[in-house]
């Protein structure tokens, strides 16, 4: 088979390239450096309005700023005497009362970039603003901790960066019949048959080889161990509600899987951001909160910890199109039933002491949140991945 024919055929390898070629007979191998615990990454892509999501309605200069663009008072559900959450939060609200959620505000990085996928790549590989990184925060967690591609997943077509590591990376994918029904393409047997074809080692073609085979018995495990389980709770009927739906499913199922990663897309409002924002944050809380129901189901919530961020704030003046443009700090939410300071965890931001830009000035630097996330969740050395020490939080 020459390289050609080889890479025509094998549909197999643009699809499950994203499984790295580090697995050895991992099916009977259980690490002794993983433990029980599980973390859920949400990610608002486009950059959610933190001030229209925790809403300070008493503060004069939030209607003033954006006298079209406020969340009026009457309709704040409100959490203090000075601030609440945008009304379509209200399953969050419940989530609140019950004490399951901490929200930290103000969280961002020294010298913020404003560019969509230069900000989410910082937030996704925890670098300084002035670095770059090809590995993600998570991906080099697996290289240090993970023994199998499955110990992170990804519900979705591929892999964001942030589960991308220097020597193994995660899996992507949406479902596990899917993933199974794809591992046995029937180019995967014609491949078997060249098995020892001297040019497979060449270049990039035995990596792929590899890669393949490998990408073969993951998807069989992860399929033959979720199969059996079905979700307890109707989830809303879009995108984000069947990836939480296939996350719960892995994880009612206890498969080896250490960090789950899902995402809502269409956060960057500059126009129309009333209607935008109400029906994605609808989509989000209904979707969080019929999750963690599920979960509570399968036995498994206590053990679970949801992490939702977004790659920047927005503005705290309104735009010309009944919108906001790119900011810098924002809120960030904690979901799970260990949480050591539920409620608000610091004070919004300062709204007449902005930056130089008109933005909200950061206080707490997103690196200490993973570095407490990794140390006190997952119980693993948070210098060795984010490759310097960060400040622990004590919210877990």
């Amino acid at each position: 088979m020459d390289r050609r024919k080889f890479l025509k055929q094998s549909s197999l390898g643009s699809s499950l390239f994203f499984v790295p070629s580090f697995v050895k007979a991992f099916e009977n191998v259980v690490s002794s450096n993983l433990g029980y615990k599980r973390l859920v990454i949400i990610q608002l892509s486009g950059g959610n309005d933190g001030l229209n999501t925790i809403v300070p309605y008493q503060n004069d200069l939030y209607y003033k700023e954006r006298p079209k663009l406020n969340v009026a008072k009457r309709d704040v559900l409100k959490l203090t005497d000075e601030v609440g959450l945008h009304p379509s939060l209200a399953p969050l609200n419940r989530l609140y009362d019950k004490g399951l959620l901490t929200i930290i505000n103000n969280v961002g990085y020294p010298n913020p970039n404003r560019s969509h996928f230069r900000s989410m790549d910082i937030w996704q590989t925890a670098v300084d603003s002035n670095e770059y990184s090809q590995s993600g925060w998570i991906g080099r967690y697996l290289d240090h901790y993970g023994d199998a591609p499955y110990s992170a997943i990804q519900i979705d077509e591929s892999l964001s960066l942030a589960m991308k590591g220097e020597t193994k990376n995660a899996i992507a994918t949406q479902d596990a019949k899917s993933l199974f029904n794809l591992s046995r393409d029937p180019y995967f047997k014609n491949l078997q048959n060249h098995k020892n074809d001297t040019h497979l080692s060449e270049h990039n073609l035995g990596y792929l080889y590899k890669a393949m085979i490998e990408a073969h018995s993951s998807a069989k495990y992860i399929f033959e161990t979720s199969k059996t389980v079905s979700a307890k709770k109707e989830y809303p009927n879009n995108k984000f509600g069947k990836q939480l739906k296939t996350t719960a499913q892995f994880i009612n199922s206890h498969l080896d899987t250490k960090v789950y990663y899902a995402s809502l897309n269409g956060f960057d409002t500059h126009s129309n951001q009333l209607p935008t924002q109400k029906r994605l944050l609808s989509q989000y809380a209904e979707g969080v909160e019929t999750f963690v129901q599920d979960l509570k189901l399968g036995g498994t919530f206590d053990d679970t910890l949801i992490l939702t961020f977004s790659e920047f704030g927005r503005r705290v003046k309104q735009n010309a199109s009944s919108g906001t443009d790119h900011g810098t700090a924002n809120n960030l939410f904690i979901i799970g039933n260990q949480l050591r300071k539920p409620g608000l965890y610091n004070k919004m931001a300062n709204l007449e002491d902005l930056d130089g830009n008109g933005d909200l000035k950061f206080e707490i630097d997103f690196r200490t949140i993973y570095a407490t996330v990794l140390n006190k969740w997952l119980d693993v050395n948070d210098k060795k991945i984010l490759n310097k020490s960060f400040e622990k939080l004590n919210f877990i």
